[in-house]
């Protein structure tokens, strides 16, 4: 039998005077969507193929908790719920509250009269009645008599069984007891479907209190009275309102496959953390923030061999008033070796200590040595640093590799004193025009700067960096990113890592480490060939590793803390002609500024 022939009014009997249809007017909608068949066993139905199995709850606890019933929504299967509420005449039912009260103090007195003990779960039960009828009669509260129905789905008998099992234990640890409705699965099963019919009738009576505890949306909404709209909830259409800066740290990741929307998303997040008071710092290996930085009266700043713009990884950070000259120095001393590693693709031990040597040599020459302040002196150029070593023994393969950086074909890029100020709302350092093999120690260098000046002046801060897989590519440069990642919060920034190379990012030793360190991560579109991965480090369900497959460009999965939603990211008009990397958009707007 079709899905819907236990669902339409009733059909003329035989034998009767009516006509029949014409045959173009047999056929309904509900004909087209009905499956093949349908099975009706005792305990199951089978609708082509898929088994399903109806329960109602037959008992309560004396009392419930909000969000009860929480674990039933976010199991891992497929599951319809359906709460039938009817409400029942209070008048009618104030008559039946008298006589029950009637009959709770008669057995009160005469417990009194016989000289017996008295009992407290009475009287507490005749105290309730008389609350609750002093409630009703102000209209304070309302009676209703309440169904809740389960259905769930299989593949096979054996599986419904184990799910119908995990179902009742969930609830039993509530102390709610369900039943199967037996020999009743049609009935039931209409009562679950969305057509408004309870054909079980298994009702308990319900004051208003309790029977809100039964709202069945809390675990899908995350939404704060503070922070920034990130999207839609996919489930329910609410508002994913959301504050990073309220988390244990303020650190995001966010993984797309090409073209999912990833840079859209973020730059719509710093547009609105601006907004909000926040400033922002993006290194951009790609010009895709540039625009969005000359709209909003940023800062771009292009860093390349031939820019005019220039960070001296030889500047010193001022020492806070925590901190000690000293530790300032032995500090970048060790970050400052961490770079040469990068750029003279490794160090031996001996040149190692060679080079330790050489940089407090080179330090004690502008007259820094960590026993005074050197706020106002100038610091050391690599050129500097050169010369040092090239007095020194056993330096002569560090020289020959650190000349390409002095005077060689990548002279100019680091041997310059620094010349760009960060000190702005909005900062973009693009690296889309430096070579290669020099953007992991450019970050390097630009992180290291911006660290250095973030930590004179205590503001709320977004640092972003794209194609992060760059930093994890060195041991070193992941590193300090995962040391950045640890030490924002201290100083109110929060760290927003973005890439699509999944396998990359997580084939670093701290890949993993930089996600745990994240309260916040968004999953948006996934190809094939990292949806597993994703799906085993963030513990996805298979609804979510193919809700990640099948999304659409903005579409994903948004987790908070220990929450999480499916998202739909929305921009308005105005955002979306700032924020855009579509090239179709990019160019009819160069064409409309002409």
């Amino acid at each position: 039998m079709g899905i819907f022939d236990f669902l339409s009014p009733a059909k003329p009997q035989a034998g009767t005077d009516s006509a029949p249809a014409p045959l173009a007017k047999r056929f309904s909608i509900q004909d087209t969507i009905a499956p093949a068949a349908i099975e009706i066993a005792p305990k199951h139905i089978n609708i082509s193929g898929t088994y399903a199995r109806v329960l109602y709850v037959v008992s309560y606890p004396r009392f419930l908790n909000d969000g009860w019933l929480e674990p039933i929504l976010n199991l891992d299967k497929e599951v319809d719920v359906s709460i039938a509420v009817n409400p029942v005449d209070t008048a009618h039912l104030l008559k039946d509250f008298q006589r029950k009260v009637a009959e709770v103090e008669s057995q009160i007195f005469e417990r009194e009269s016989k000289g017996l003990v008295r009992d407290p779960q009475l009287e507490m039960a005749y105290q309730n009645l008389e609350d609750l009828r002093d409630r009703l009669t102000t209209a304070e509260e309302h009676i209703f008599e309440v169904g809740l129905y389960i259905s769930i789905y299989a593949d096979s008998e054996a599986l419904l069984d184990k799910a119908e099992q995990e179902v009742k234990n969930i609830l039993e640890t509530t102390m709610i007891y369900a039943k199967t409705a037996l020999f009743q699965q049609e009935q039931g099963f209409r009562s679950t479907i969305p057509i408004v019919s309870d054909e079980l009738e298994v009702h308990t009576k319900f004051n208003t209190q309790p029977l809100s505890s039964f709202f069945p949306f809390t675990s899908f909404d995350l939404s704060m009275d503070k922070g920034i709209l990130y999207g839609i909830n996919r489930h329910n259409s609410s508002l994913v309102l959301f504050d990073r800066f309220s988390l244990a740290n303020y650190n995001s990741v966010t993984f797309a496959t090409s073209g999912a929307g990833k840079s859209y998303a973020i730059k719509l997040e710093i547009l609105r953390s601006m907004m909000m008071g926040a400033e922002v710092l993006v290194i951009d290996p790609e010009h895709e923030y540039e625009y969005l930085a000359e709209a909003t009266g940023g800062r771009f700043i292009d860093i390349s061999l031939s820019s005019p713009h220039h960070i001296n990884p030889f500047d010193l950070p001022d020492p806070t008033e925590d901190e000690s000259p000293k530790d300032i120095l032995r500090t970048h001393i060790i970050e400052l070796t961490g770079l040469f590693r990068i750029i003279l693709s490794g160090l031996t031990p001996e040149e190692e200590a060679i080079i330790d040597q050489a940089l407090h040599e080179t330090y004690a020459l502008k007259d820094i040595d960590g026993t005074s302040d050197f706020k106002e002196l100038p610091p050391p150029l690599l050129s500097d640093f050169e010369m040092v070593l090239t007095g020194m023994v056993g330096s002569e393969s560090l020289v020959q590799r650190l000349q390409k950086y002095t005077t060689g074909t990548w002279a100019g890029f680091m041997n310059e004193p620094t010349n760009v100020d960060i000190q702005q709302k909005f900062i973009v350092f693009s690296l889309r025009e430096m070579e290669e093999d020099l953007k992991p120690a450019a970050m390097y260098i630009i992180m290291n700067h911006i660290w250095a000046q973030i930590r004179r002046r205590l503001q709320k801060r977004l640092m972003v960096i794209d194609e992060a897989w760059w930093m994890l590519k060195s041991e070193d440069t992941a590193k300090f990113l995962h040391s950045l990642a640890k030490r924002g919060r201290k100083y109110y920034m929060g760290i927003a890592t973005i890439t699509q190379d999944v396998d990359d990012f997580l084939r670093s030793p701290y890949g993993v480490p930089m996600i745990t360190n994240s309260s916040m991560q968004l999953l948006l579109k996934q190809s094939p060939s990292a949806v597993d991965t994703l799906k085993e480090v963030f513990n996805l369900t298979d609804e979510e590793k193919y809700l990640l497959l099948e999304s659409g460009v903005g579409e994903g999965i948004f987790f908070a803390g220990q929450k999480h939603v499916a998202l739909k990211i929305i921009a308005s008009y105005t955002e979306d002609q700032i924020i855009t990397s579509n090239p179709e958009q990019i160019l009819a707007m160069q064409q409309a500024r002409k």
